[in-house]
């Protein structure tokens, strides 16, 4: 019952399998079917070929109608028809159905050859009629029939067995005679009457068939000789399996890949099926290369790339599953499969054609090779970091594998995955052995007492300076071969010829070296760095054109600049790095004089941030304890002020010869140094010395909101010389964040009326006079400014937020005035103090009309406007209820008077405009 069920579960899948051929099959039929009836009729192929091109013929049916000849009766057929009637017959044919037809249409033609004959759609119907019949008769016949003969072998055997006919030894050599007799029978039919398939049973190639059957029941007759029965030892078995994989891998190149899966798949399971007492690892390996040697040989000649990854899996699998179970592990039969399995993939896979030019070789991407990356390399990341193999010093065999996955790679250029399978594995290796603690052990949640996952020796060190040097020789030396032909090679080179030799060095700096200063590891980043920029110019000399400054180069400069950083780190200490690396981004600004690789203006922009990276972490420059108290003169006016004027520098450089995006960047990052130089000096200066403590003051924001609106007004200056779009919008941003520091800090959070601050004992220079009324002078004249410069919103914002702080200067000078030195809410309001502020704010409308008028400003007028309604209201609602006797009668008075003369201003304005408009008309 189980076997009927698999049977039939076959048959299903087969079915399904070809129903998915029909519409492609179907294609195919309809346009030979038209090439029929076009040979016929004599018509001339220049249609056909545009046929073919329209309808997608395939590659058979174009080549047939390429080339043509002419006939003594003037009719053109097809070269290849003249050639071999009879072989293009037997292409043409869709079934037997159709040979009738062709004779009948021939007859016709012999009868009246002078009249052409119109292209008729016959073919094509009879051909789509008979699309069910030919699935029927070619195709699902002979599937079936295959598997039902495989399948049958079994029943008989199985039967022999329930039945007690025949002993084991009598079954086991009948089921090898029907293997030999399918395979026999299969050669037989191949050689006598199907040498080349019809194209409607193409997919079921009958001798294909027989044979796939003949070596299933060859495997199971071989493996029940030795698991079931033991009549064959374990040593025969593997060989007798291992023969039938390997010919069922040859014979594939006649049968096609389905064959060879078949024999690879088996090839694989063998030696999982034969049971040892004593496996012998070599016996294992051994038996794996010549396996894989000819799926390369079989693969390399019908270029099946999906049997060549395949194989390249299964003997990457064997190889892992042996390290990982094998409990004494013979490292020279890894290092021989690994090696074996790299000279397989180099010499047979990806050996070049005689026809193939050395150019042509070189181009191209081999997916293949992936697989033999990854498991080569895995089983070197485990060599080197696994503890049961890296104690006993077997790294070295990882670091063999690396170099020789290097080697291959370099040797064929189409193999490009090996190399980023080896620099992968060689950073995991070297980020494995640095200690937790040293990267921030509470960072990664882990103890002070956590081990690193690699071990770290002298041997360790060795082979990283060795390996940092193979790839850096390799990866340049590569970069500048394919710098001019394939340009996305070279950048691959150059990336793991930078990437592999930084890992490396950082990685021994941090396991072996002193963190803080070391200037035994400082002399090789320098070198790097000189190497690096080096190597640099010498690929750009190879380019195409010269000097062009491509990926290669960019990646070989800008790891030229990531080693000058770790080289001013490791040989310097923190403010010094600091302040180096910012000027040290002049250096790549001034390089553009002679050189215009774009790659060195994103250097600059490198150390910028690096810069600004290195101050977030530590805003002091050389830590809070080592920062002197004396105020400007201390390490933070170098720390901040050396890279903005470098910047500043390298922006003017670079507008001078690039003029692109990075000098854009470092305007930023200039404008932005600056603003912090100042900034972070004034906090030292009013915390007596300590920047990291204490909250800001109204004193202290208030100086900052003057810097900011004082870089907003110099941005717009420079702007106004050299345009620039970060001039322009970091200008606006400077003024935005001017307005919005104003309503919030000034305004709300550290309002001495709500703070209770002390103003000051001295009457006008006081806290009120350095928080409101500078600020307002500052944002007015910011605002009259950029009127014509910056759009009007801005001017507009600008100007209210002057308005505003002039009003609170005033009204809270008053609130002073009565008060003193504290100001809060709760100390209460006078009526004096409230008639006061009516009388005050009125004053101020009037000023804010007038300004308005004479600057012709809206803003300012709808200010006054506002303003002198909040004191109307506060007059209605608030001095009726509050003041008493005179002070009532003239706060009503005074606003009276007021309001009339703001009336009869207003009128005298309408009168005048009147008039000038009745004279301009």
């Amino acid at each position: 019952m189980f076997f009927s069920l698999i049977a039939i579960a076959a048959v299903i899948a087969l079915f399904v399998i070809v129903s998915r051929q029909q519409n492609r099959i179907a294609l195919v039929e309809r346009e030979l079917g038209i090439l029929r009836g076009l040979l016929q009729t004599g018509a001339s192929l220049p249609a056909l070929k545009a046929d073919a091109a329209q309808e997608g013929l395939p590659e058979e049916a174009k080549a047939a109608a390429a080339p043509v000849a002419p006939l003594a009766d003037g009719t053109t057929v097809a070269e290849e028809v003249v050639a071999k009637p009879e072989a293009a017959e037997g292409e043409a044919v869709a079934g037997p159905w159709t040979k009738a037809q062709s004779a009948a249409a021939q007859s016709a033609e012999s009868i009246e050859p002078a009249q052409p004959v119109a292209e008729t759609p016959a073919p094509t119907k009879a051909a789509r009629q008979t699309d069910v019949e030919t699935a029927l008769g070619t195709r699902w016949a002979v599937w079936v029939g295959g598997i039902a003969l495989a399948l049958g072998g079994l029943f008989l055997i199985r039967y022999t067995i329930e039945a007690g006919i025949f002993g084991p030894g009598v079954r086991l050599t009948m089921a090898g005679v029907l293997g030999l007799a399918l395979i026999a029978g299969a050669e037989f039919i191949r050689r006598t009457g199907f040498r080349v398939p019809v194209q409607s049973a193409a997919g079921a190639y009958t001798p294909s068939i027989l044979t796939a059957a003949g070596a299933f029941i060859l495997f199971g007759t071989v493996y029940a000789a030795h698991g079931i029965y033991g009549f064959i030892g374990p040593a025969t078995a593997f060989a007798l399996l291992g023969i039938i994989g390997v010919a069922t891998i040859s014979a594939s190149l006649v049968h096609g890949l389905a064959l060879a899966g078949i024999g690879l798949v088996g090839a694989m399971v063998t030696p999982a099926l034969v049971a040892s007492q004593a496996p012998n690892p070599w016996a294992l390996f051994v038996y794996l290369a010549i396996v894989l040697a000819a799926s390369a040989a079989t693969a390399r000649i019908r270029d099946w790339k999906a049997l060549m990854a395949a194989a390249f899996a299964g003997t990457g699998i064997w190889t892992i599953l042996y390290m990982v179970d094998a409990p004494d592990v013979n490292l020279a039969a890894v290092l021989f499969i690994s090696l074996a399995t790299l000279a397989v993939l180099a010499l047979i896979w990806l050996a070049p054609f005689l026809t193939t030019g050395r150019d042509a070789a070189a181009r191209g991407f081999d997916w293949p090779s992936i697989v033999p990356g990854f498991f080569i390399a895995l089983s070197a990341l485990g060599l080197s970091v696994d503890p049961a193999f890296a104690s006993a010093g077997d790294a070295l065999h990882g670091a063999v594998l690396l170099a020789a996955l290097v080697a291959v790679a370099l040797y064929r250029p189409r193999a490009l995955p090996l190399i980023f399978a080896a620099g992968i594995a060689t950073v995991l290796i070297y980020l494995g052995i640095i200690p937790p603690a040293t990267i921030g052990a509470d960072a990664l949640d882990v103890g002070l007492d956590a081990q690193p996952l690699g071990s770290s020796d002298a041997l360790t060190f060795r082979i990283g300076i060795a390996l940092g040097l193979v790839f850096l020789a390799a990866g340049f030396w590569a970069a500048r071969r394919f710098a001019a032909t394939v340009p996305t090679h070279a950048a691959c080179w150059a990336a793991w010829g930078v990437i592999a030799p930084l890992v490396v060095l950082t990685a021994l700096w941090l396991t072996f070296g002193d963190i803080d200063r070391d200037l035994g590891y400082a002399l090789p980043a320098f070198l790097l760095t000189l190497v690096f920029a080096a190597g640099g110019e010498w690929i750009a000399r190879a380019e195409e054109p010269p000097l062009t400054g491509g990926p290669a180069v960019s990646f070989a400069l800008g790891g030229a600049g990531v080693a000058g950083l770790l080289m001013l780190h490791m040989a310097l200490g923190s403010s010094w790095t600091t302040v180096l690396l910012g000027a040290a981004a002049i250096l790549p600004a001034l390089a553009t004089r002679w050189r215009s690789y774009p790659v060195l203006g994103w250097i600059a922009v490198g150390a910028a941030v690096a810069v600004l990276g290195r101050v977030a972490f530590d805003p002091t420059i050389v830590g809070a304890e080592f920062l002197s108290r004396t105020p400007v003169f201390n390490w933070l006016l170098p720390g901040y002020g050396v890279p903005a004027l470098a910047f500043g520098f390298a922006a003017w450089q670079l507008a001078r010869t690039t003029n692109a995006r990075p000098r854009l960047a470092m305007e930023a990052a200039s404008a932005l140094f600056a603003l912090l130089t100042i900034a972070m000096l004034v906090r030292h200066a009013m915390h007596g010395g300590v920047i990291d403590t204490g909250a800001v003051t109204l004193a202290e924001q208030a100086i900052y909101t003057l810097i900011a609106l004082g870089a907003g007004a110099i941005l717009v200056a420079i702007d106004m010389r050299s345009p620039s779009s970060v001039l322009r919008y970091g200008s606006m941003v400077a003024g935005v964040i001017s307005a919005v520091l104003i309503a919030v800090q000034h305004f709300v959070v550290l309002n001495p009326l709500l703070t209770d601050e002390s103003t000051g004992t001295i009457p006008v220079f006081n806290l009120l006079f350095l928080a409101y009324l500078l600020p307002a002078v500052a944002a007015g004249a910011l605002a009259l400014y950029v009127r014509d410069k910056r759009p009007r919103w801005y001017a507009a914002m600008l100007a209210l937020i002057a308005a505003l702080l002039a009003f609170a200067y005033a009204t809270l000078s008053v609130r002073r005035l009565f008060k003193g030195e504290f100001i809060a809410l709760w100390s209460g309001l006078g009526q004096l103090e409230t008639y006061t502020y009516s009388a005050l704010w009125l004053v101020i409308g009037v000023a804010l009309l007038t300004a308005g008028v004479w600057l012709k400003s809206q803003v300012l007028r709808i200010a006054s406007a506002v303003l002198i309604a909040v004191a109307v209201v506060k007059v209605f609602l608030f001095d009726m209820s509050e003041l008493e006797g005179v002070l009532r009668a003239l706060s009503f008075i005074g606003l009276g008077a007021v309001l009339i003369g703001i009336g009869l201003f207003y009128q005298r304005l309408l009168t005048r405009a009147a008039r000038e408009a009745k004279e301009i008309s």
